[in-house]
């Protein structure tokens, strides 16, 4: 199994400082890909955790730029908030300047408000359907087809596309979501299935829903990836973590192994510089290292 870093990009408190020790950090240590989170405009309600945070492509490009052995993913972008052919530039660019090196996570998000404030209140409840069109539209464009492309949402015949992707029409589409929908569209559609918040029980549940979609259209099981909080101290919060002593937090990584996960992202909750190096590497010496 890789392992990755969700990059410190959020709350309040998070800095270029340390961004950059985490992605050094990853690196130095084996730790195969560094990540990003996305939201733009969130209301008062969800500001303690989104209200400061950095732009999850232009982090990634920064990042890119300073490290070369790292691949970049986005865990995820919410899709259906952005206009799909802007991003489809944004990260063919991404994937050209990196060398192929790039992940896209996506998703269909859950803040209706969010939507609002950037002036989609009227796409939110079609969002599912955006996103499944903007998957077809990305391997079009990608692909470097001149052919017309034409359907609900985007229709044109007279284009240029370039540059395209390292990767061509194979960069790799993951897609995150909990509710059945997105889990059959992630088995119809996308070369991966991105949990979060989510631990190795629920997601047992949710594996025969993709499996089951990506054979009734005859692709393979999307590769699993999970993006986990975890969470050294011994105070009890809400929501899945990897916690407790070091060896159940390896038993719980095993388990996700067990599973046929190919990559877990971890979170350690932590934006200053010395803080953010200090988990890191606590969790690869006392965890990571026995699995090794």
């Amino acid at each position: 199994m890789e392992y990755g870093l969700i990059l410190p990009t959020m709350p309040a408190g998070a800095t270029a400082e340390g961004i950059a020790a985490g992605a050094e950090t990853a690196e130095r240590l084996g730790w195969s890909t560094v990540w990003t989170t996305d939201h733009v405009l969130v209301e008062h309600a969800s500001a303690d955790e989104y209200g400061q945070i950095f732009e999850a492509i232009t982090t990634l490009a920064w990042i890119g730029g300073r490290h070369r052995r790292l691949r970049l993913g986005t865990s995820v972008i919410v899709v259906p908030q952005r206009n799909a052919v802007v991003l489809a530039k944004e990260l063919a660019t991404l994937d050209a300047l990196s060398g192929g090196r790039l992940i896209a996570g996506i998703g269909v998000g859950w803040n209706a408000l969010e939507y609002a404030n950037l002036g989609m209140a009227d796409r939110f409840p079609e969002r599912g359907a955006y996103l499944e069109e903007t998957v077809a539209l990305w391997r079009h464009l990608w692909s470097g087809s001149s052919e017309p492309f034409a359907a609900r949402f985007h229709r044109f015949s007279d284009f240029v596309f370039g540059p395209l992707p390292a990767q061509g029409a194979a960069l790799p589409i993951i897609i995150g979501g909990r509710a059945e929908p997105a889990l059959r569209r992630a088995g119809r559609l996308a070369d991966g299935y991105h949990a979060s918040a989510a631990g190795p029980d629920t997601i047992a549940e949710r594996i025969p829903i993709i499996r089951a979609a990506a054979e009734a259209v005859g692709r393979p099981m999307p590769w699993l990836s999970a993006r986990v909080r975890v969470d050294f101290s011994s105070e009890t919060e809400a929501g899945y973590r990897i916690a407790g002593r070091p060896d159940e937090m390896a038993a719980e990584v095993r388990r996700f192994a067990d599973l046929g996960f190919r990559h877990l992202a971890f979170g350690f909750g932590e934006t200053t510089p010395e803080r953010v190096v200090a988990a890191m590497e606590r969790f690869e010496r006392e965890v990571l290292a026995a699995l090794r």
